[in-house]
């Protein structure tokens, strides 16, 4: 197998693009079609059949916390503003207010990312660097160098944390507005289109405008490093050739 053929078998899983689609069809496409098989199909409560959807996106949530072995905070969030919303609008037996549970856990989690981006880490940077280095070890160096050293680059990162909090922010706006005013069937559906039209924007204008040129910065950065060395490397062979001489000049001296 040639070295390229292996590269690409060996990165087709941590296609980050791939993980990105996986985790939005389990949480927008399972609990939409679980709510109108629960409902027309088994007769269940607007309430029951919105609860029992959302059981799925929270397992799914708890196992990738699980597996990881590692406290994602954007994650682990989610889950929290999850469980809580589920567990007040259940209690409360209304179905317009489990539609606009839905918007609370956009904006809380949307407020949470535009907090963190007075932190030295925003939310959104432990999906970010994966794209961005596509696993390359080279290329997590050279994010770790310019994230250090580089003014333009931690602009960037923190924009893209910025763009997503606004959409989410945005999309909470829109469903609350949808749940007290349009009726609950219709917003089942709706509303997943609301978050996948947030995620797909979310994605292109922060792909676009933050992305993009942290890509070509860390490319920047790994051909700056790799003239650095070669550099390093030439300015030491005529030294290295020297030393080895010396001993031969030496005895010619002699003789």
């Amino acid at each position: 197998m040639s070295q390229h053929q292996k590269t690409a078998v060996e990165g087709t899983p941590g296609n980050p693009l791939v993980r990105s689609l996986v985790p939005l069809i389990v949480d927008a496409g399972v609990p939409i079609a679980s709510y109108y098989v629960l409902s027309d199909g088994f007769g269940l409560s607007a309430v029951a059949a919105l609860g029992w959807s959302s059981v799925v996106p929270a397992v799914r949530t708890v196992w990738g916390l699980v597996r990881s072995r590692a406290v994602n905070g954007l994650a682990l969030l989610m889950l929290v503003v999850n469980v809580v919303g589920l567990a007040t609008s259940v209690v409360a037996g209304d179905a317009r207010l489990m539609m606009a549970k839905d918007g609370a856990v956009s904006s809380t989690v949307g407020i949470a990312i535009l907090l963190s981006l007075r932190s030295r880490r925003p939310l959104m940077s432990a999906g970010l660097k994966p794209w961005v280095t596509k696993g390359s070890p080279a290329a997590n160096a050279a994010w770790d160098r310019l994230l250090a050293s580089s003014e333009p680059f931690r602009r960037a990162e923190r924009r893209f944390s910025a763009i997503w909090g606004g959409a989410l922010l945005t999309e909470c706006v829109l469903k609350v507005i949808g749940a007290y005013t349009l009726p609950v069937h219709t917003m089942v559906w709706l509303g997943t289109v609301l978050t996948v039209v947030a995620i797909l924007l979310a994605m292109v204008i922060a792909g676009g405008g933050s992305a993009e040129p942290m890509e070509k910065m860390i490319k920047a950065e790994i051909e700056r490093e790799a003239g650095t060395a070669s550099d390093a490397e030439e300015t030491g062979r005529p030294v290295a050739a020297a030393a080895t001489a010396a001993p031969g000049a030496a005895v010619g001296s002699a003789d």
